[in-house]
């Protein structure tokens, strides 16, 4: 009983040496969210002062509130900027406090191409404005999309959240670029390669002529995918354009005779040798064929390897 009294007394000891720590302008402390009135933030930095954030030093985001970004019990960092308001609380600033590790952490997340999603703040000439991690970040219009932005479509984005990387990150110069569009190309790649990985060599399905080139024609094969029919492969006669054979609109079949860099090659006239392989002999010694077994289509007779 005595040793938990010893111990108890001890612990005393030490809050009351802890709380008599005098901070100086400059310190970074912290503290926990006591509480928050009248937009000014209190906070307990175990101490026998207490700690307190003006609205303008909460953030350098000009949307950053400390009534709907802030609750009580939060863990808290601020700057020592003023050792005593006169009314025994220790001055602190939340803004001056990020920017001393914003930019560290922001450096890392660019090198680990971290994802972020921001809310656009406000259009300005060549881009917009979004904060990360209190931070003032600029998105070119040439990064807000892959697709070309113009300059009167901006405002569209304003109050909006989108994903980002970041592009760029000096904290010297205190420029922050970020960048939706490489992310979306990133995505778009890496969807794109997981349909082109369930695609495998002698597939054959139908597609429609999407456009029509000296060397062949493009057929879009669905889901986002298209390939090129070379032009000797488009048939086994000698053509000296694809348009003697197709024309755009025309629905084909294919069949996928190679996929290299992404790239998918097709043939149709691979698809004659099939069907040329399946007709039945004329002088079959098996007799007669009736007239419904000879209209066999081509339809018919890849139904079963179709690709839906």
């Amino acid at each position: 009983m005595s040793e938990e009294k010893e111990l108890t007394m001890a612990d005393m000891e030490e809050q009351i040496d802890a709380s008599m720590v005098r901070y100086h302008i400059g310190d970074i402390v912290h503290g926990v969210v006591a509480g928050i009135d009248n937009y000014i933030v209190y906070v307990d930095v175990n101490s026998y002062m207490q700690g307190i954030i003006l609205p303008s030093e909460l953030s350098e985001d000009p949307s950053f509130s400390a009534m709907d970004d802030i609750k009580i019990g939060d863990e808290i960092d601020g700057v020592v900027t003023m050792e005593d308001d006169g009314n025994g609380n220790l001055v602190l600033s939340r803004r001056q406090a990020v920017l001393i590790t914003a930019w560290d952490e922001l450096k890392k997340g660019m090198d680990e191409e971290t994802v972020y999603s921001v809310k656009i703040s406000r259009a300005v000439k060549g881009g917009v404005i979004a904060y990360l991690n209190g931070i003032r970040g600029f998105i070119p219009l040439s990064r807000l999309a892959v697709r070309r932005i113009k300059d009167s479509e901006k405002e569209e984005y304003v109050g909006k959240y989108i994903d980002v990387i970041i592009a760029e990150a000096d904290d010297e110069k205190r420029n922050l670029v970020l960048s939706a569009r490489e992310l979306e190309e990133k995505r778009a790649k890496e969807e794109y390669d997981g349909k082109i990985a369930a695609l495998h060599v002698g597939m054959i399905t139908k597609g429609v002529v999407e456009s029509i080139k000296p060397f062949g024609c493009f057929v879009s094969i669905g889901d986002g995918l298209s390939g090129l029919v070379h032009i000797s492969q488009i048939a086994h006669r000698h053509i000296k354009t694809p348009n003697e054979e197709v024309k755009v609109g025309d629905e084909v079949d294919v069949k996928i005779i190679d996929i290299k860099d992404g790239k998918i090659s097709l043939s149709m006239k691979a698809l004659v040798d099939i069907m040329e392989k399946n007709e039945p002999e004329k002088d079959s010694e098996d007799g007669y064929i009736s007239d419904e077994e000879a209209s066999t289509s081509m339809s018919d007779l890849l139904s079963d390897i179709v690709l839906d």
